[in-house]
């Protein structure tokens, strides 16, 4: 299994795009950690529609602390045997 980390910040305007290409991809044993970073726009909301969507997506949210530490947190995380990050 792979598991797929995305670090989101306050980017609603390309989430969705985002997020549904990843769902669509042919091979599917996958995870996607999905790592709020104390978004303060819709980036949550959509997050949280896409965990519904699709069981292989896992919702994280913390507080504001930087990419480097959200990357991390999703690593710690992860189950996979490979980890790739968006």
């Amino acid at each position: 299994m792979i598991s797929i980390i995305v670090p989101v910040y306050n980017v609603e305007n390309y989430l969705e795009e985002c997020l549904e290409s990843i769902r669509q991809q042919t091979f599917t044993d996958f995870e996607v950690i999905l790592v709020n970073d104390g978004s303060t726009d819709g980036s949550k909301e959509i997050c949280e529609r896409y965990c519904e969507l699709d069981s292989r997506f896992r919702l994280i949210n913390q507080e504001n602390q930087g990419q480097s530490v959200a990357r991390n947190r999703g690593v710690a995380e992860s189950t996979g045997e490979f980890i790739v990050f968006i």
